[in-house]
Protein backbone atom coordinates (compact mmCIF):
# COMPACT_ATOMS: atom_id res chain seq x y z
CA UNK A 1 0.00 0.00 0.00
CA UNK A 2 2.83 2.34 0.93
CA UNK A 3 2.44 5.79 2.93
CA UNK A 4 0.87 8.41 2.44
CA UNK A 5 2.65 11.79 3.76
CA UNK A 6 0.12 14.45 4.27
CA UNK A 7 1.95 17.89 5.53
CA UNK A 8 0.50 21.44 6.04
CA UNK A 9 2.70 24.73 6.54
CA UNK A 10 2.19 28.30 7.25
CA UNK A 11 5.14 29.88 4.54
CA UNK A 12 4.38 33.11 5.56
CA UNK A 13 5.42 34.42 1.69
CA UNK A 14 5.60 31.57 -0.70
CA UNK A 15 7.77 34.18 -2.80
CA UNK A 16 10.08 34.35 0.26
CA UNK A 17 10.23 31.06 1.02
CA UNK A 18 10.77 29.98 -2.65
CA UNK A 19 14.83 29.33 -1.52
CA UNK A 20 13.72 26.92 1.08
CA UNK A 21 10.35 25.14 -0.24
CA UNK A 22 11.67 23.53 -3.17
CA UNK A 23 14.39 22.05 -1.61
CA UNK A 24 12.31 20.91 1.33
CA UNK A 25 9.38 19.48 -0.94
CA UNK A 26 12.15 17.21 -2.34
CA UNK A 27 13.74 16.38 0.88
CA UNK A 28 10.13 15.38 2.56
CA UNK A 29 8.78 14.62 -0.22
CA UNK A 30 5.08 14.83 0.94
CA UNK A 31 2.17 13.32 -1.22
CA UNK A 32 0.26 16.21 -0.29
CA UNK A 33 0.80 19.92 1.17
CA UNK A 34 -1.77 22.69 2.89
CA UNK A 35 -0.30 25.63 2.62
CA UNK A 36 -1.54 28.90 4.65
CA UNK A 37 -0.34 32.65 3.81
CA UNK A 38 0.93 32.26 0.89
CA UNK A 39 0.25 36.09 0.22
CA UNK A 40 0.17 35.38 -4.09
CA UNK A 41 -2.51 35.67 -6.48
CA UNK A 42 -3.42 32.58 -8.22
CA UNK A 43 -2.12 33.47 -11.48
CA UNK A 44 1.25 34.43 -9.60
CA UNK A 45 1.36 31.38 -7.91
CA UNK A 46 1.00 29.24 -10.60
CA UNK A 47 3.57 31.64 -12.33
CA UNK A 48 5.87 30.90 -9.34
CA UNK A 49 5.29 27.37 -9.01
CA UNK A 50 3.67 25.67 -11.90
CA UNK A 51 6.36 24.03 -13.66
CA UNK A 52 8.49 23.23 -10.63
CA UNK A 53 5.38 21.42 -9.29
CA UNK A 54 4.49 19.83 -12.54
CA UNK A 55 8.12 18.36 -12.65
CA UNK A 56 7.83 16.75 -9.78
CA UNK A 57 4.06 15.44 -10.30
CA UNK A 58 1.86 17.49 -8.29
CA UNK A 59 -1.10 19.17 -8.93
CA UNK A 60 -2.09 22.38 -7.63
CA UNK A 61 -5.55 23.72 -6.07
CA UNK A 62 -5.01 27.62 -4.95
CA UNK A 63 -7.30 30.02 -3.67
CA UNK A 64 -5.17 33.58 -2.91
CA UNK A 65 -4.77 37.04 -3.45
CA UNK A 66 -2.10 39.61 -3.40
CA UNK A 67 -0.33 40.62 -0.22
CA UNK A 68 -2.43 38.75 2.12
CA UNK A 69 -4.17 35.52 3.17
CA UNK A 70 -3.98 32.81 0.54
CA UNK A 71 -3.76 28.87 0.63
CA UNK A 72 -3.53 25.89 -1.41
CA UNK A 73 -3.11 22.27 -1.55
CA UNK A 74 -0.31 20.18 -3.31
CA UNK A 75 -1.35 16.99 -4.32
CA UNK A 76 0.39 13.89 -6.05
CA UNK A 77 -2.62 11.88 -5.32
CA UNK A 78 -4.99 13.55 -7.30
CA UNK A 79 -7.58 16.98 -6.96
CA UNK A 80 -10.93 16.41 -7.45
CA UNK A 81 -14.00 18.38 -6.35
CA UNK A 82 -11.88 21.57 -5.90
CA UNK A 83 -13.75 24.43 -3.34
CA UNK A 84 -12.76 27.91 -3.31
CA UNK A 85 -13.28 29.11 0.31
CA UNK A 86 -16.34 28.68 2.50
CA UNK A 87 -20.12 28.73 1.79
CA UNK A 88 -21.80 31.80 3.67
CA UNK A 89 -18.52 32.11 5.64
CA UNK A 90 -18.32 35.61 6.79
CA UNK A 91 -15.82 38.38 5.21
CA UNK A 92 -13.99 41.26 6.84
CA UNK A 93 -16.16 43.05 5.40
CA UNK A 94 -15.55 40.80 2.00
CA UNK A 95 -14.54 37.20 1.66
CA UNK A 96 -10.65 36.43 2.03
CA UNK A 97 -8.78 33.81 1.01
CA UNK A 98 -8.92 31.64 3.72
CA UNK A 99 -9.86 28.24 2.94
CA UNK A 100 -9.64 25.80 0.17
CA UNK A 101 -10.43 22.09 -0.47
CA UNK A 102 -10.12 19.28 -2.47
CA UNK A 103 -10.14 14.99 -2.29
CA UNK A 104 -6.88 13.51 -2.74
CA UNK A 105 -6.61 10.05 -2.48
CA UNK A 106 -10.31 9.54 -1.38
CA UNK A 107 -9.53 12.30 1.53
CA UNK A 108 -11.15 15.06 1.46
CA UNK A 109 -8.39 17.60 2.46
CA UNK A 110 -9.45 21.06 4.14
CA UNK A 111 -6.35 23.64 3.76
CA UNK A 112 -7.44 26.35 6.54
CA UNK A 113 -6.05 30.02 7.61
CA UNK A 114 -8.23 30.97 10.39
CA UNK A 115 -8.28 34.59 11.00
CA UNK A 116 -5.75 35.96 13.94
CA UNK A 117 -8.63 37.61 16.00
CA UNK A 118 -5.97 40.48 16.79
CA UNK A 119 -7.59 41.63 20.12
CA UNK A 120 -10.24 39.73 22.30
CA UNK A 121 -13.60 41.49 21.83
CA UNK A 122 -12.45 43.79 18.48
CA UNK A 123 -14.63 42.94 15.11
CA UNK A 124 -11.70 40.88 14.13
CA UNK A 125 -12.15 38.65 16.99
CA UNK A 126 -16.07 38.34 16.01
CA UNK A 127 -14.85 37.60 12.72
CA UNK A 128 -12.86 34.73 13.48
CA UNK A 129 -15.36 32.90 15.49
CA UNK A 130 -17.92 33.43 12.75
CA UNK A 131 -15.78 32.03 10.70
CA UNK A 132 -14.82 29.21 12.68
CA UNK A 133 -18.50 28.34 12.50
CA UNK A 134 -18.90 28.23 8.98
CA UNK A 135 -15.67 26.01 8.32
CA UNK A 136 -17.65 23.94 10.95
CA UNK A 137 -20.74 23.94 9.38
CA UNK A 138 -18.67 22.95 6.10
CA UNK A 139 -16.84 20.14 7.68
CA UNK A 140 -20.24 18.76 9.20
CA UNK A 141 -21.55 18.52 5.65
CA UNK A 142 -18.77 16.65 3.87
CA UNK A 143 -17.43 13.24 3.40
CA UNK A 144 -16.57 10.66 6.69
CA UNK A 145 -12.45 10.43 5.11
CA UNK A 146 -11.32 14.37 6.32
CA UNK A 147 -8.50 15.81 7.33
CA UNK A 148 -8.62 19.90 8.25
CA UNK A 149 -4.91 20.97 8.07
CA UNK A 150 -3.47 24.05 8.68
CA UNK A 151 -3.07 27.74 10.58
CA UNK A 152 -6.01 27.62 13.55
CA UNK A 153 -4.72 30.66 15.33
CA UNK A 154 -5.72 29.07 18.64
CA UNK A 155 -3.60 26.82 20.99
CA UNK A 156 -5.99 23.82 21.92
CA UNK A 157 -4.97 23.68 25.86
CA UNK A 158 -2.33 25.41 28.06
CA UNK A 159 0.16 22.84 27.29
CA UNK A 160 0.14 23.99 23.53
CA UNK A 161 2.01 27.21 24.68
CA UNK A 162 5.54 28.50 26.74
CA UNK A 163 3.74 29.72 29.61
CA UNK A 164 -0.05 30.28 29.72
CA UNK A 165 0.60 33.46 32.21
CA UNK A 166 2.35 35.61 28.85
CA UNK A 167 -0.52 34.95 26.63
CA UNK A 168 -2.98 36.36 29.10
CA UNK A 169 -5.41 38.80 27.73
CA UNK A 170 -4.34 37.83 24.24
CA UNK A 171 -5.82 36.25 21.22
CA UNK A 172 -4.98 32.50 20.62
CA UNK A 173 -5.97 31.42 23.89
CA UNK A 174 -8.73 32.75 25.00
CA UNK A 175 -12.01 30.00 26.02
CA UNK A 176 -14.18 31.13 22.62
CA UNK A 177 -11.43 30.22 20.17
CA UNK A 178 -10.59 27.08 22.52
CA UNK A 179 -14.79 26.41 22.56
CA UNK A 180 -15.05 26.75 18.22
CA UNK A 181 -11.83 24.82 18.14
CA UNK A 182 -13.75 22.05 20.78
CA UNK A 183 -16.57 22.43 18.41
CA UNK A 184 -15.18 21.51 15.41
CA UNK A 185 -13.42 18.64 16.61
CA UNK A 186 -16.40 16.81 18.27
CA UNK A 187 -17.31 16.50 14.67
CA UNK A 188 -15.22 13.40 15.35
CA UNK A 189 -11.89 15.17 14.40
CA UNK A 190 -8.44 13.59 15.68
CA UNK A 191 -5.84 16.13 17.01
CA UNK A 192 -3.31 13.39 15.74
CA UNK A 193 0.45 15.77 16.79
CA UNK A 194 -1.29 15.72 19.84
CA UNK A 195 -2.71 12.37 20.38
CA UNK A 196 0.43 10.48 19.62
CA UNK A 197 2.36 12.93 21.77
CA UNK A 198 0.38 13.50 24.96
CA UNK A 199 3.11 15.15 27.21
CA UNK A 200 5.53 16.26 25.04
CA UNK A 201 6.32 20.09 24.59
CA UNK A 202 5.50 20.67 21.06
CA UNK A 203 5.04 24.10 19.31
CA UNK A 204 4.90 24.84 15.87
CA UNK A 205 5.02 28.25 15.95
CA UNK A 206 7.85 30.75 17.53
CA UNK A 207 7.53 34.84 17.09
CA UNK A 208 10.44 36.17 14.70
CA UNK A 209 11.52 38.66 17.20
CA UNK A 210 13.68 38.46 20.54
CA UNK A 211 15.04 34.94 19.63
CA UNK A 212 12.27 33.00 20.65
CA UNK A 213 12.84 30.24 18.47
CA UNK A 214 16.47 29.21 20.05
CA UNK A 215 14.81 29.54 23.42
CA UNK A 216 11.85 27.26 22.07
CA UNK A 217 9.66 29.22 23.39
CA UNK A 218 6.39 28.88 20.52
CA UNK A 219 2.80 28.47 20.67
CA UNK A 220 1.28 24.70 19.16
CA UNK A 221 -1.44 26.54 16.50
CA UNK A 222 -0.36 24.72 13.53
CA UNK A 223 -3.35 21.64 13.57
CA UNK A 224 -3.78 18.15 11.54
CA UNK A 225 -7.17 17.30 12.37
CA UNK A 226 -8.35 13.98 11.21
CA UNK A 227 -11.53 12.32 11.10
CA UNK A 228 -11.50 8.94 12.38
CA UNK A 229 -11.14 6.02 9.55
CA UNK A 230 -7.76 8.64 8.60
CA UNK A 231 -6.71 9.03 12.21
CA UNK A 232 -6.65 5.20 12.72
CA UNK A 233 -4.35 4.80 9.73
CA UNK A 234 -1.63 7.35 11.39
CA UNK A 235 1.89 5.68 12.02
CA UNK A 236 3.89 9.09 12.74
CA UNK A 237 3.01 12.54 13.38
CA UNK A 238 5.60 15.06 13.99
CA UNK A 239 6.48 18.69 13.61
CA UNK A 240 9.40 19.58 11.35
CA UNK A 241 11.49 21.71 13.54
CA UNK A 242 14.17 21.67 11.39
CA UNK A 243 12.54 23.62 8.77
CA UNK A 244 12.53 26.65 11.09
CA UNK A 245 15.90 26.97 11.31
CA UNK A 246 19.07 28.52 9.57
CA UNK A 247 18.61 31.57 7.20
CA UNK A 248 15.27 32.92 5.95
CA UNK A 249 12.31 30.34 7.64
CA UNK A 250 8.73 31.32 8.14
CA UNK A 251 7.87 31.70 11.60
CA UNK A 252 6.15 28.67 11.96
CA UNK A 253 7.10 25.09 10.88
CA UNK A 254 5.71 22.00 8.93
CA UNK A 255 3.36 20.06 10.30
CA UNK A 256 3.65 16.09 9.18
CA UNK A 257 1.72 13.42 9.38
CA UNK A 258 2.22 9.36 7.67
CA UNK A 259 -0.36 6.96 7.24
CA UNK A 260 -0.09 3.66 6.79
CA UNK A 261 3.67 3.60 6.81
CA UNK A 262 6.14 5.82 8.99
CA UNK A 263 8.94 6.01 6.53
CA UNK A 264 11.59 7.83 8.78
CA UNK A 265 10.19 5.95 11.91
CA UNK A 266 8.08 7.29 14.55
CA UNK A 267 10.17 10.45 15.40
CA UNK A 268 8.25 12.64 17.92
CA UNK A 269 8.10 16.18 17.59
CA UNK A 270 11.37 18.02 19.34
CA UNK A 271 14.18 17.63 15.92
CA UNK A 272 15.99 19.32 17.17
CA UNK A 273 15.78 20.59 20.95
CA UNK A 274 15.92 24.29 21.45
CA UNK A 275 19.44 26.05 20.99
CA UNK A 276 19.21 27.86 24.48
CA UNK A 277 16.25 26.62 26.17
CA UNK A 278 14.22 28.58 28.87
CA UNK A 279 12.87 25.89 31.47
CA UNK A 280 11.25 28.47 34.56
CA UNK A 281 7.89 29.61 33.79
CA UNK A 282 7.02 33.35 33.86
CA UNK A 283 10.97 34.52 33.38
CA UNK A 284 10.03 35.42 29.58
CA UNK A 285 7.30 37.47 27.98
CA UNK A 286 5.67 38.09 24.66
CA UNK A 287 8.21 40.58 22.44
CA UNK A 288 4.97 42.58 22.17
CA UNK A 289 4.09 42.86 25.95
CA UNK A 290 4.83 45.86 27.86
Amino acid sequence: MGSVRIATWNVNSLKQRMPRFLPWLDERGPDVVCLQETKLADDALAELLGDELADRGYEIAAHGEATWNGVAILSRLGLEDVVRGIEGAPGFPNPEARAVSATCGGIRVVSVYVPNGRQPGSDHYEYKLAWLASLKEMVAAGPEDTVVCGDMNIAPTDEDVFDPEAYIGQTHVTPPEREALAELQQLGLHDVVRDRWPDERVFSYWDYRAGMFHQDLGMRIDLILASGPVAERVKAAWVDRQARKGSGPSDHAPVIVDLDEAPDGDIGPVVPPPSNPVIKRGKKKLPQAP
